[in-house]
């Protein structure tokens, strides 16, 4: 399953190019998603997720999303699950839908959390999928804003709801809906967020 051509596009490439730079370098980068500004940085680099968590006052143990532009890129993170089911998930995307799936044994435990899955989504957003082909891989994705606080859906409002600020900030618009992704239970196809 492949991202609409456009995505490249959407802001000029140097811009792209630099916010995938400072994720390899262990930087963090505020980018909007479909519905809200995520704060993003390279899973495997235990230093910026720790500090993404810090940002936002939010616990390990309530484990992160991870976004990709492609299904394949979140291949080193989880494991397939049986022909239907993935089917079913796979039709999803790219869009607004996170699925939990069992993570490899690999998987660090600063992503899970708790949990032996682990929240997946291919996106829709143009800007970001175009953020996770240049940094090479599967971002991570959680809302930029404090623990318990309304997710921000400007750039303005990222500046205002975090006290340290990201490394970067890509502008541009949330598109493509109006609450955050919907997730659900990959073996199950259970809804634990709507």
């Amino acid at each position: 399953m492949s991202i609409t051509p456009m995505a490249t596009s959407y802001l000029p490439c140097h811009r792209v190019r630099r916010a995938a730079r400072i994720i390899r370098d262990g930087g963090v980068v505020a980018y909007p998603t479909e519905a809200v500004f995520g704060l993003g940085c390279d899973p495997w680099n235990r230093a910026a997720v720790t500090r993404i968590l810090a940002m936002k006052r939010r616990h390990v143990s309530k484990g992160l999303i991870l976004i990709a532009a492609d299904p394949r890129q979140l291949e080193p993170f989880v494991e397939p699950l049986e022909d239907a089911r993935m089917a079913e998930i796979l039709a999803s995307w790219p869009g607004p839908n996170t699925w939990l799936l069992p993570a490899r044994s690999t998987t660090p435990r600063w992503l899970t959390g708790r949990f032996e899955t682990l929240a997946v989504r291919v996106t829709a957003h143009p800007l970001a999928a175009a953020l996770c082909r240049c940094s090479g891989g599967a971002i991570v994705s959680t809302s930029a804003n404090q623990a318990a606080r309304p997710p921000a859906r400007t750039a303005l409002r990222v500046r205002l709801a975090l006290d340290e600020p990201p490394d970067d900030l890509l502008v541009g618009a949330c598109v493509g809906s109006s609450q955050p992704s919907r997730i659900r239970d990959g073996r199950t196809g259970r809804i634990l967020r709507a």
